[in-house]
């Protein structure tokens, strides 16, 4: 299956999980799994949220910021992916100058 992000509409998600300003995304949902590429502008954030029943995994397409998982701060560019395993929290946030860009996965909850 092809998922061609470059054919699917934009979404805004306005305070996204409580974050910051908003979420701009392309995402694909099969009613199980979500798949997205999903860009912050400067200053936006996904809101601190916890994964009960599933996780999620975040890789960094372009730019540069800062997860917190439970309760610590990471920086996060270009090339690293972030991994929120079950039970916990996190948040992505965008506080550099530029757009930050990533590609995100969180499969079927148990």
């Amino acid at each position: 299956m092809i998922i061609d992000f470059n054919q699917l509409p934009p979404e805004e998600y306005p305070a996204f999980k409580g974050g910051e300003k908003s979420l701009k995304a392309k995402m694909f949902f099969d009613g199980t799994n979500r798949i997205l590429y999903g860009e912050l502008i400067p200053g936006a954030t996904i809101g601190l949220h916890t994964h009960e029943g599933n996780c999620e995994m975040i890789y960094i397409l372009e730019g540069k910021g800062t997860v917190l998982m439970d309760g610590e701060y990471e920086d996060v560019s270009s090339g690293v992916c972030h991994y929120c395993p079950e039970g916990h929290s996190h948040s992505l946030i965008n506080n550099s100058d530029a757009d930050l860009k990533f590609f995100a996965v969180v499969p079927a909850q148990k």
